[in-house]
C-alpha cells in the first residue's frame, strides 16, 4: 500500500519579516525557502507566487502566544494572516503553536543572521506540524 506524499509551505509570520519553508509528509522535514521583507500588497503577491511555484497541498502558519499559552496582540495578527492566506490561495491553512521557535532556531544556528532566523523558524514550525501527522 503506497502512501500519498503531500507538500506544505510553512510561515513564520512577522510584521517586518516573514520566514517561509517547504516540507513534505514523507521526510517530515523542512527547508528554508525565503525570508520576505515585502509589505502589504507586495507581500501578498510574493506569497501567491510562492504558492503557485511550490504547489503545496496545504499551508502552515506559526501562531505566537505567551509562554503560558495566553494570546497577545501578535496571536491575533498571525491568525488574521492565516485567514488571509485561506482567502488568497483557497488552500487549507493549519495553525501551529510557535512558542520558542525563534529561540530554538537561534540555539541550533548561533551564527545565523537575523533575517535567516525567520526562515529557520518557519522550518521548525513546519516540522512540528509534519511530525504531528499520522504515519
Amino acid at each position: 500500500m503506497s502512501r500519498t506524499v503531500s507538500s506544505y509551505l510553512g510561515f513564520d509570520w512577522g510584521r517586518l519579516r516573514m520566514g517561509v519553508a517547504s516540507g513534505n509528509s514523507l521526510t517530515r522535514s523542512a527547508q528554508s525557502v525565503a525570508t520576505l521583507t515585502e509589505q502589504g500588497a507586495a507581500r501578498q503577491q510574493v506569497i501567491v507566487r510562492l504558492v503557485r511555484e511550490w504547489r503545496p497541498a496545504a499551508l502552515v502558519v506559526g501562531v505566537p502566544c505567551h509562554p503560558d499559552g495566553a494570546p497577545h496582540k501578535n496571536t491575533r495578527l498571525a491568525k488574521e494572516f492565516a485567514k488571509e492566506l485561506r482567502a488568497w490561495t483557497g488552500l487549507t491553512v493549519h495553525e501551529v503553536d510557535e512558542r520558542y521557535s525563534t529561540t530554538e532556531a537561534k540555539g541550533d544556528n548561533p551564527k545565523a543572521k537575523e533575517n535567516q532566523l525567520d526562515a529557520l523558524s518557519a522550518c521548525i514550525i513546519l516540522e512540528q506540524y509534519l511530525r504531528s501527522l499520522p504515519q
